[in-house]
């Protein structure tokens, strides 16, 4: 059964309810549902109020609705400010909008309520799988225009998507062009806040079983990219927050307790490499151990050398550091760095604290110590795993000399308490550790999974030296990451896509192509500008320089344009038939016999009868022929070339032959 067409007068309505409607769509996990089924019902209600030729809500009812609107926004945001508040109120308002359109000019607004929906959009996610879904609803807003410019013009659908898509293919070109060479501020345009972050990164505070949360995500945390040399695999530590105080159960990072770090030599090769930060809600950036320098005026290189950011990290950020394995110093530790580094809860774990009286006892050298406390877990059948036993009450002690399996967090609690407890100052460091290489993208993808804890030992002459107990128990962490390790601790769908090669690549393959997107795209900014512009042969590049392409480029694509419109021209010039008919045409209007704009040709040829019969006859043969050949059902090329050869064999005189 063929459905019933739109009549012709609803045809504007019907595009701008597709193009508002389509943007509300990208908004729908966004917007509060109460916002989504006004939308949806706005829309029902208008197509059939329009239907049915009823009369819409007046002005007090749709002033009523709008208070109520921005009521239930406020209480749904409480702010009105900001982009998720501002774009639920536009949606809104939009579909209020919808209730009193009547003219062409409510049209214009609400195609421009559906663009400003897009942009939103826009700015709130830039992921590459939505990049389809932009194109699509631009493609959509500039179909509605056309339609609602000129809905004599275009019936149907395909006639408006047709225009439209060419239009948008012909000013793709010049959107590159300013894409790539309109002048850069500094910055992302569409770095607004976004309090939408999710929290998965490493917080202040750690108790065995915390890091145990993270292993179980398979999400990126960030991803590195070096320049040059790569350090091996036992060196890839990024260091997070630096945990100082320990009640007998959970370490924190110390708040308001601070000491003077003595100054520290770097040792070792320098690691340049640019890190690409995953949103975690929390201030942490993540650098390789031991940053040089902070990357950035608004991030600080705390006193334990740990980066911290003045704002939370809600979105993707890139930077780039340089490190080296190893710091030493000469200068010794403060009488608050002793202190703070050697405090240990009173009363807690006394089984530790005789353990560490005993190994101290048979090894005076703080160094040696710290050997023999690895050897302690090397040898008495400590097990690494994901599933320990809950511990509770003395839960170093209980760790130590009952259950003895555990993660990194277990072993690096109970080393830097045995530390302690032997008076080697000590501190427990969480981060990752390793990374995953892909090479598709030639980078390294450090997931949350490859969380993990350290600790960092005083020794005199050297310095803060990092040790990692979970070394001693299972070496191969240090080298293969944590699934590899233990496959079984995957879930289902990593085991997967690890046992499976074509998954494998087609997971590495897409995670590239997302990172080549934030990189080349989202990251363009000033100095990718003029780093192309070297590229381009410019020499120390400028503003100047790059005006200058700019210049080229809008040169380049308005001669492109106009080589392209002789197309145009050439599509709307007559063809032969219709060029034969008018200058047959024009030879009688010479002799005062010109046709009607709206004449056709068989009245045209009696009226040239009525008005001179020597040529009534051929008058008729000519427009017969003209109207067989326009109107008939086949035209042959060869008879279409007999019409044109009359046309220029007829001559015809001023005045009637006299017999």
């Amino acid at each position: 059964m063929t459905p019933t067409p739109l009549p012709a007068r609803l045809r504007p309505l019907a595009w701008t309810l597709a193009a508002f409607g389509s943007a509300v769509l990208l908004h729908v996990d966004r917007l509060p549902p109460w916002i989504t089924a006004f939308a949806i019902g706005a829309i029902v209600a208008r197509l059939t109020l329009a239907l049915r030729g009823a009369r819409m809500p007046n002005a007090w009812v749709r002033v009523g609705v709008a208070l109520t609107l921005t009521v239930g926004v406020l209480a749904s945001f409480r702010t009105l400010n900001g982009l998720a508040a501002g774009s639920a109120l536009l949606a809104a308002m939009g579909s209020l909008k919808l209730l009193e359109t009547r003219a062409r000019r409510d049209d214009y607004v609400m195609f421009g309520v559906a663009l400003f929906l897009l942009l939103a959009a826009c700015l709130d996610r830039q992921a590459l799988t939505r990049v389809p879904l932009y194109a699509l609803q631009l493609w959509v807003s500039c179909a509605a225009l056309a339609v609602i410019a000129t809905p004599d013009a275009l019936s149907g659908v395909k006639a408006p998507l047709r225009l439209a898509g060419r239009a948008l293919l012909y000013a793709l070109p010049l959107a590159l062009i300013l894409f790539l060479f309109f002048p850069r501020l500094p910055g992302a345009f569409w770095a607004l806040p976004n309090a939408s972050g999710a929290v998965t990164g490493l917080s202040d505070e750690m108790s065995p079983g915390q890091i145990d949360e993270l292993t179980d995500s398979d999400a990126p945390a960030f991803r590195v990219e070096f320049e040059g040399a790569t350090p091996p695999p036992q060196q890839r530590y990024w260091r997070g927050p630096v945990l100082q105080s320990f009640d007998g159960t959970t370490w924190r990072r110390d708040r308001g307790r601070y000491f003077l770090e003595p100054r520290v030599q770097f040792e070792g090769p320098a690691y340049r490499y640019r890190v690409t930060l995953e949103p975690h809600g929390r201030n942490g950036w993540f650098a390789l151990e031991s940053v040089v320098a902070s990357p950035s005026r608004k991030v600080q290189l705390t006193l334990d050398r740990r980066l911290i950011s003045a704002e939370p990290v809600n979105e993707a950020v890139s930077y780039t550091a340089m490190s080296h394995p190893r710091t030493v110093t000469h200068e010794p530790l403060s009488r608050l760095g002793w202190r703070y580094s050697l405090e240990l809860p009173p009363g807690q774990n006394p089984r530790t604290l005789a353990l560490a009286s005993r190994l101290r006892a048979a090894t005076p050298d703080p160094s040696a110590y710290a050997r023999a406390v690895l050897g302690y877990f090397a040898r008495e059948g400590f097990e690494y795993t994901l599933t320990p036993p809950r511990l509770s009450g003395n839960a170093v002690d209980e760790f130590l000399f009952s259950t003895r399996r555990g993660f990194c967090g277990h072993y690096a609690s109970a080393y830097a308490t045995l530390m302690r407890a032997g008076g080697v100052p000590a501190r427990v460091v969480t981060g990752y550790l390793g990374g995953e290489w892909n090479p598709i993208g030639r980078y390294y993808i450090v997931k949350q999974s490859d969380a993990h804890a350290w600790v960092e030992i005083w020794l005199d002459g050297r310095g803060w030296v990092r040790v990692d107990p979970t070394a001693v128990v299972a070496p191969e962490r240090l080298q293969r990451g944590l699934y590899d390790l233990l496959p079984g601790a995957a879930s289902l769908a990593t085991r997967l896509t690890r046992e499976n090669a074509w998954l494998a690549e087609f997971a590495q393959g897409w995670d590239a192509l997302n990172t080549a997107w934030r990189k080349r795209v989202l990251e363009f900014g000033e100095g990718s500008q003029l780093a192309l512009l070297e590229r381009l042969g410019f020499d120390s590049p400028q503003w100047r320089e790059l005006g200058l392409a700019l210049g080229l480029g809008m040169i380049a694509w308005l001669a492109w344009m106009t080589w392209q419109s002789r197309f145009w021209l050439r599509a709307a010039r007559p063809d032969a038939l219709a060029r034969a008919w008018r200058a047959l045409n024009a030879k009688y209007a010479r002799v005062g016999l010109a046709r009607g704009a709206a004449e056709a040709p068989l009245a045209y040829a009696a009226r040239i009868g009525r008005a001179r019969p020597d040529l009534a006859i051929e008058a008729e043969a000519l427009a017969r022929e003209y109207a067989d050949l326009r109107y008939g059902r086949e035209r042959r090329a060869i008879a279409v070339r007999h019409f044109a050869g009359s046309v220029r064999r007829l001559r015809l005189s001023a005045a009637p032959r006299i017999p």
